[in-house]
Order: C-alpha cells, then structure tokens, then sequence
C-alpha cells in the first residue's frame, strides 16, 4: 500500500522548491548578465581614469628633477625627504630646487596615483622617487646610491647641475 502525499503537502512544497529555483536560476543569470554591461561601462570609464591619471603622473614626473610620491605618515618617506632637504630638513643631497613631494594621504587622488605608480614601475610601496624623469625606486634603493655616490652622479651628470661637484 503506497501512500500519497495529501494535497497541498511534500509533493505541492517540492513544485514550489523546483520552481522558486528556477527563479533563482533566472535571476542569477540575470544579474550576471546587467553585473557584465555595468563592468563593461566601469572598465570603459575605468581605462579613461586611468589614461587621465597616467597623464597627470607624467606631468608631475616631469615637474621637478627629483619627485616624491610620499605619505606624510611613513617613516622611510620621511628618511627620503630628509636626504633631499625637503619639509625643512638640511639636504644631504644638493638641488638646485627643492624636490616636488606629493603626499598621498592628502590628495583625493592619492589612491589612483599610487595605483597607477604601481602599474607603471611594480612598485606597491612608498616612497616612490624618480630622479630625471626616471625611476629610481624606494628609500633604500636612494639610499644605496647615495651611499654609493651614483646619486649624485644622476643628479649633476648632463650639466643640470654644474654648480656642483662631483663626488
């Protein structure tokens, strides 16, 4: 003797199961297909941010001789700094002018630029510092070539700083 569910009981919730996920199935796909149109608008505006931001760090790059990518808060930022007499600090490098420091921690565009710094050099950390255009690395790597007198070579070779002696 089989016994039947009565109406309205487990074979009615069953139905109801099978069709409510469906209805998630449906939805889902759904949602992953506005989830893909909305990532394909972020990505389009996402790549023009990019382009913008890779433009203005190429302007501040070029800005001064040498340029900081600092947070006022980081210890080697402030090891940096000091070395090129910034923020007050007596240089143990000598510049014509004073190096260009950007402080990401008080620029809404902080996070895009190191973004960005991080796609263009693989560095994730600052300081990022860049001497001529050219990227030099973190703080210890200025603080090697200043050990190692390079340097100062970078800084006075092709006559930018004649004033100054070689080491």
């Amino acid at each position: 003797s089989s016994r039947r569910p009565p109406r309205g009981g487990a074979r009615s919730q069953f139905v109801c199961m099978e069709r409510i996920s469906e209805f998630a199935a449906g939805a889902a796909a759904g949602a992953a297909v506005a989830g893909a149109y909305v990532a394909a608008r972020a990505s389009r505006a996402s790549q023009v941010e990019r382009d913008e931001c890779h433009r203005l760090v190429e302007e501040l790059i070029a800005s001064a001789e040498v340029v900081i990518f600092s947070k006022s808060y980081c210890p080697h930022c402030a090891k940096t700094k000091a070395l090129f007499g910034a923020n007050g600090n007596t240089a143990k490098v000598t510049l014509e002018t004073p190096p260009h420091v950007i402080e990401l921690d008080h620029s809404r565009d902080g996070p895009a630029i190191q973004a960005c710094l991080l796609r263009m050099t693989g560095q994730r950390t600052v300081p990022s510092v860049w001497i001529k255009g050219q990227h030099v690395g973190g703080n210890s790597d200025v603080q090697a070539l200043a050990e190692s007198g390079k340097l100062q070579k970078m800084l006075y070779q092709e006559g930018k700083l004649p004033s100054a002696p070689l080491p």
